[in-house]
């Protein structure tokens, strides 16, 4: 895990106001989507702003995710979306030294639409906080096929 929080002006964890809408609209409503998660966890989560959520003893970022991860699957399956891959990054080869990443993830959904229907259902929305407690800093980047 990456002990060090990035600057506050490069450290993403949640979406702009109006930027998740706007870069989905961008995308073909009728192909799968294809989402890229970069993640660098916490040394601690951080459930200050969840504290309900918040287990009996401190955890770390990544048991955080794991709980976040655990909660969200039924999600993913009524989406109809599935994990292509997960695993745990190395060192940057090529990018700024300090963007470090800890994980990386890949989840395909059958559409644009099928991402936004899941990812603004109060309950997911709810369960995701695990997700933000976790974070010291992310990356989501919508992929899809070249044509």
């Amino acid at each position: 895990m990456s002990p060090d929080l990035p600057p506050a002006d490069r450290r993403a964890i949640d979406p702009q106001r109006g930027q998740f809408a706007k870069q989905l609209s961008e995308l073909p409503a009728d192909q799968p989507v294809t989402m890229l998660n970069l993640l660098r966890y916490r040394e601690v989560a951080d459930y200050s702003q969840a504290e309900e959520l918040a287990p009996a003893q401190p955890i770390s970022g990544a048991e955080a995710y794991r709980i976040y991860g655990k909660a969200a699957t039924p999600h993913l399956e009524k989406a109809g979306a599935e994990v292509i891959y997960h695993g745990d990054c190395g060192p940057t080869v090529i990018g700024p030294a300090d963007e470090q990443w800890d994980s990386i993830l890949l989840v395909r959904y059958p559409s644009p639409e099928a991402f936004r229907q899941m990812v603004t259902d109060p309950a997911y929305q709810s369960l995701s906080r695990h997700r933000t407690a976790a974070m010291a800093d992310s990356r989501l980047i919508a992929t899809t096929a070249e044509s």
